[in-house]
């Protein structure tokens, strides 16, 4: 079974965390990776820097452009993350827009996903259509899930057309706004919440854009499988470097 399945699994709210690979350093990406595990993290995003990003707001566009500076390429995160397994176990995701994995060829980034041990995929601008027709039997020969989105605005036949896809969660934006753009959550938000969860899904939800504290990452979760954390965690490199992860994590839960 996925990893990402067996973490779904167990009762405790899992708390995801997301970086920019190659920031704040080029080579910080392993060292963030297990030092996230040590400090209780379920699962982790490694963001694939692209000079396009159009879903991100400005701290992880910034972090992107900076990992980009630093080096940062397809071939390079691969090359990094080519023993991981060796030290890490809970669940690693690749979220990234869909140009560089066509770049590197679709079958090609799949199958060196699987060979790294990555569980998953979260493209933004991959339409859920377009990879049901095209690219879903390949995610499968590799052993990859691949991670939907859904707005407030998302309608429920489509909805119940990305769950119908999906084999893993569904990540639920929590407000049509980019990332690192909000600061918690009002009655709206919580009415969008407890409406995908009245839906009763076959996959769980986890949500994103606008978590940075345990106050809103306890929000979020009262109605959802877990929680991402994205800018605030980007923000916390930004002014720490990587030595207190520890700290930044203790401080949500």
């Amino acid at each position: 079974m996925n990893r990402i399945n067996q973490k779904l699994q167990k009762t405790k709210k899992v708390l995801s965390i997301y970086f920019s690979a190659g920031y704040p350093s080029l080579n910080d990406t392993v060292q963030i990776i297990q030092d996230l595990e040590k400090s209780g993290i379920d699962m982790i995003e490694i963001g694939l820097p692209f000079s396009d990003p159009l879903a991100d707001g400005p701290t992880i566009q910034a972090s992107s452009t900076q990992a980009l500076h630093n080096g940062m390429t397809t071939q390079v995160l691969f090359d990094q993350l080519k023993d991981i397994r060796k030290t890490v176990s809970i669940p690693l995701v690749i979220m990234g827009y869909f140009n560089p994995m066509l770049q590197y060829g679709v079958e090609n980034f799949c199958k060196k996903c699987a060979e790294i041990g990555i569980d998953g995929l979260i493209i933004p601008d991959l339409p859920v259509d377009v990879y049901a027709e095209q690219y879903k039997a390949t995610f499968e020969k590799y052993g990859l899930i691949n991670v939907f989105l859904i707005t407030p605005q998302t309608s429920d036949e489509r909805i119940r057309f990305i769950d119908s896809v999906s084999d893993g969660f569904i990540y639920m934006v929590s407000s049509a706004s980019v990332t690192g753009s909000q600061s918690g959550f009002g009655s709206t938000q919580e009415n969008y919440f407890k409406r995908i969860a009245a839906m009763n899904l076959k996959n769980p939800q986890i949500i994103g854009f606008g978590i940075n504290n345990a106050e809103t990452f306890n929000q979020a979760t009262e109605f959802a499988k877990g929680a991402i954390i994205g800018s605030a965690f980007i923000n916390h490199l930004t002014q720490n470097g990587t030595g207190k992860i520890e700290e930044f994590v203790k401080a949500i839960r």
